[in-house]
């Protein structure tokens, strides 16, 4: 891989939880205040998403860090650490993720999680990370309240930010003596998946312990009696029941498991005005399931625009980002299951998460990768997209778990063709490397927010992921444009994006010599045009299809002025 820039991080400490203002996190030396303002239009397909593990990333509200009893000592990194929903809406409101050009976030799950603990050989653990689910009608407290997430979502739109959150289907929470096994009509627990054919990836349950929703089945059952128990003790079961009600006489569906969380999860979109879900797990469960949760979304969305057109921040559709696991960009439509292949793009998700690019990133230099992955979503998945990522939270292997390369992590992510997701911490070199962790939870430590303060070298990794963000955000022809190589030495590239009557169109040059660079831009821009190079914040004008740029820099961002 072309080298960019090496870059030692020799030691990086786990740090609180603390807050940071606005003007501290803002370290790009040529940061313009100018380039925060975005006017060009919002496209999935060219979106730069930051996912955050909700209870890690930063606690605003001491208040709620402990719930439900939740005392006893776990393994390290697997408790809730306190990380809340308002301490997501307050990085929103002081710039944090304006600055690093985000327009998306994804959170992981914030509906209630199991009261009690496993303990499967990594010391006891807690639902902190939100994908074992209690009661899909609930905000875990240990994360806030329904309030809460209302005005994170506000702030959010506000600032020209969407919310994804995450969508369980497949599971309830593990069995503990505080959380009773639902119902066998509901799920199935006896039935390890051995992930031979597509049968025994799909009608089973992941591990040992995770009941495994009957999604197969369409016969109607009876709610769970510790759900009843649960909704009458708080006050609200007749108001639950009510609308179920309506839920199963507007659409017609069977009373089975599957629409009831399906009923559940898509309140969030028409109360909240949520944007997108990324959906977990999705393999593990029947394609058709999919196409039927996108009705209900998409049905979901245009209710909430219908009842708050003051809200509605576009035209855009509600987005469905799955999770088929090892599924790569080079697969296309199809995940091969062995005896099977199924579509899952086909009336259901807009992308699915590419878990190609770590690889691609080791062993293809820039160009080949831009124009493997341009080739790809311009044939195989025209109309469809990609979600690409570096780290994140399950990922054992990420690109650059040492923390060695995180600038050209920055520009192999934040570059490439597809829409980009930035794991937090990822633009602050956060460790992936924890002392006494097992498992994955030596990926998820708490946001490093003390470092991100104190350290010249973590401002000077966050500066490079800001330019590029901020650039990738003001221009989808970067996420969604079509490549075109302009030099091999030195190496410069276009992108050009052209929808409905929007069009947009960036040179850009990685690797570049430091210093004076005369840079051919006649396939892009026209003499005379002035133009303006986002990483140095240094202009030119172009003379004789060229335009001259002088900086210390050997990236360039080259734009329209």
């Amino acid at each position: 891989m072309k080298k960019l820039i090496a870059l030692s991080i020799l030691s990086i400490a786990l740090s609180c939880n603390t807050g940071a203002k606005k003007d501290e996190n803002r370290v790009a030396e040529d940061l313009d205040d100018s380039t925060s303002k975005n006017d060009s239009p919002f496209f999935w397909e060219a979106a730069n998403i930051y996912f955050l593990l909700t209870d890690r990333f930063n606690n605003a509200d001491l208040s709620n860090d402990v719930n439900f009893e939740r005392t006893l000592e776990t393994g390290k990194l697997r408790g809730f650490e306190g990380g809340d929903l308002k301490g997501i809406t307050k990085k929103i409101n002081e710039g944090y993720f304006s600055d690093l050009g985000i327009n998306a976030i994804w959170m992981t799950p914030v509906v209630e999680q199991i009261h009690g603990a496993t303990n499967e050989g990594t010391g006891n653990t807690y639902g902190y990370h939100g994908y074992w689910t209690k009661d899909w009608t609930a905000i875990d407290p240990n994360l806030g309240t329904r309030e809460d997430l209302k005005e994170l979502v506000d702030a959010a739109h506000k600032n020209g930010i969407r919310i994804i959150l995450d969508a369980v289907i497949n599971h309830t929470g593990p069995v503990t003596e505080k959380d009773p096994v639902w119902p066998d009509e509901w799920v199935r627990n006896d039935t390890p998946c051995t992930y031979q054919d597509y049968e025994t990836t799909v009608t089973c349950s992941l591990v040992e312990n995770l009941p495994d929703i009957r999604t197969e089945s369409n016969e109607a059952v009876e709610l769970p009696p510790q759900l009843v128990e649960k909704w009458k003790a708080e006050g609200r079961y007749e108001q639950e029941v009510a609308e179920l009600d309506e839920f199963f006489e507007r659409t017609g569906h069977p009373r089975a498991p599957r629409f009831y969380i399906m009923k559940w999860l898509t309140d969030y979109i028409t109360e909240f005005g949520i944007d997108g879900y990324r959906v977990d797990t999705v393999k593990h469960t029947e394609a058709y399931v999919w196409q039927e949760f996108k009705e209900i979304a998409d049905y979901s969305f245009a209710e909430f625009k219908k009842n708050n057109p003051e809200k509605v921040l576009d035209d855009t559709d509600f987005y469905l980002v799955g999770e088929v696991y090892n599924y790569g960009i080079s697969n296309g439509k199809y995940f091969d299951f062995g005896d099977k292949k199924v579509n899952y793009f086909e009336n259901a998700f807009s992308s699915l998460i590419n878990f190609e690019l770590k690889w691609n990133a080791r062993d293809q230099d820039y160009e080949t990768l831009f124009d493997k992955y341009d080739t790809l979503l311009s044939t195989d998945l025209d109309e469809y997209g990609t979600v690409n990522y570096l780290t994140s939270h399950d990922d054992g292997e990420p690109f650059d778990k040492e923390r060695e390369k995180p600038m050209e992590t920055a520009t192999i992510l934040l570059l490439s063709p597809g829409t980009s997701q930035v794991y937090y911490g990822d633009e602050s070199a956060r460790s992936l490397i924890i002392e006494g962790t097992e498992g994955d939870a030596t990926l998820r430590s708490i946001m490093n927010w003390e470092q991100i303060d104190s350290s010249a070298t973590t401002k000077e990794v966050l500066s490079h992921w800001q330019k590029l963000g901020q650039f990738r955000n003001h221009h989808p022809a970067v996420g969604a444009g079509a490549h075109q190589m302009i030099s091999e030495q030195p190496y410069y590239f276009e992108r050009s994006f052209e929808k409905d009557d929007y069009t947009d169109a960036v040179v850009i040059g990685i690797g570049v010599p430091k210093g004076e660079k005369s840079i051919d831009v006649s396939q892009t821009f026209k003499n005379g045009e002035m133009l303006h190079d986002a990483y140095s914040g240094i202009s030119g004008e172009v003379k004789d299809g060229k335009v001259l740029i002088t900086s210390k820099f050997d990236i360039v961002l080259l734009e329209k002025k």
